[in-house]
């Protein structure tokens, strides 16, 4: 462990490498010296938790201090007027003549601005606040998934097509991968469930070409994997798994050492796709993630989820889904639902991880 993190601090501050002396200076890369600034910075800031997180555990004070405030770095790439990451030069002003779905000479690699503005996995209740809220993070995520990316915006990109886009939500390009997640830590989670099923159904093909995009170290089909299991760890470095909605009734995972995890989901189906509540081993989990350790997924476990269907025709317009659910919740027992409630309840956490930054 200390050789890890001795190597973690070294890599982390090399001024050569991917600009990292104007990174260490500036808190960001600048557009003009590195054409995928903004990416690399929204990236290095999430490696920079990784490193706090290791340190913390390690009771390693000053560098957790150090790279706790470098974690905190994305901030330096959002322009609060769009609510959007966007590039900018040395002097501090932003990139002109900015286009947010642009992918080329924009400052983000093989990606646009608003599928990178949401790649802040270490601190999503500091992009909440950064995007304007719950409700308006909420209408950015809706508008990810249902607005239209004309061609012209990743004609020329490599590994993007048609096939891999939702919207505007490129599910080619691995940096996109956690965001349907997202809507774990807002008033409207169920949204979640949703979306993953979705690209799911469009997204992974039995033919030839059936993926949309290039399975970079296996990630495409770890992303499958992991989401038809009914979870995913959106901020890798931590123990924890946010909980979706699994694709299939039944799946076992064995786990090594003559140890399993048997995950059921009886009446799953497209239509019967929201989760009403989630056991393990006969105790109720309350809240919105699992955790990779001995007294939950990673030892012999029991993981049924109950489901519930929809009374009303649902479409793939996000605002119908919602109404539907809405409506399907009135009046029912509040101590059953787990994915229908308002983050002041103590049965759900929709911020799970317990490192959350202050503006």
């Amino acid at each position: 462990k200390p050789l890890a993190l001795e190597a973690m601090v070294s890599s982390s501050t090399i001024p050569y490498y991917g600009n990292l002396k104007e990174y260490m200076e500036l808190g960001y890369v600048p557009f003009d010296k590195n054409p995928t600034g903004a990416s690399n910075t929204l990236e290095y800031a999430f490696d920079d938790w990784t490193i706090y997180n290791t340190a913390k555990n390690m009771g390693k004070t000053e560098i957790a201090d150090t790279y706790k405030k470098r974690a905190l770095n994305y901030r330096n790439t959002f322009d609060k007027n769009l609510g959007l990451a966007r590039a900018r030069y040395s002097d501090g002003t932003w990139k002109k003549d900015f286009h947010p779905l642009g992918t080329h000479g924009e400052g983000f690699l093989e990606g646009n601005s608003w599928n990178y503005s949401f790649y802040v996995p270490q601190d999503v209740e500091g992009l909440k606040a950064y995007m304007g809220g719950d409700k308006r993070f909420i209408q950015k995520l809706d508008s990810l998934f249902t607005m239209y990316l004309p061609d012209e915006f990743f004609a020329e990109t490599e590994d993007v097509t048609r096939e891999g886009i939702l919207g505007n939500y490129v599910h080619g390009n691995e940096v996109s991968q956690h965001i349907p997640y997202l809507y774990a830590w807002t008033s409207e989670p169920w949204k979640t469930q949703y979306w993953v099923r979705e690209i799911m159904n469009k997204m992974y093909q039995n033919n030839i070409d059936g993926l949309c995009g290039n399975d970079d170290c296996g990630q495409m089909s770890a992303w499958y994997i992991f989401t038809a299991m009914g979870f995913y760890p959106v901020a890798p470095g931590t123990d924890q798994y946010v909980i979706g909605a699994p694709y299939l009734p039944y799946m076992k995972v064995n786990l090594g050492d003559g140890k399993s995890l048997t995950i059921r989901a009886d009446k799953v189906s497209d239509k019967n796709r929201y989760v009403q509540s989630v056991t393990l081993n006969g105790e109720p989990i309350k809240t919105a993630y699992l955790t990779h350790n001995p007294d939950q997924i990673y030892n012999d476990g029991y993981l049924p989820l109950r489901y519930r269907y929809p009374q009303s025709e649902i479409d793939n317009n996000n605002a119908q889904v919602s109404e539907a659910i809405k409506r399907l919740d009135k009046g029912d027992d509040r101590n059953s639902r787990m994915w229908l409630l308002q983050g002041s309840d103590p049965l759900f956490n929709p911020a799970p991880f317990p490192f959350r930054y202050k503006n």
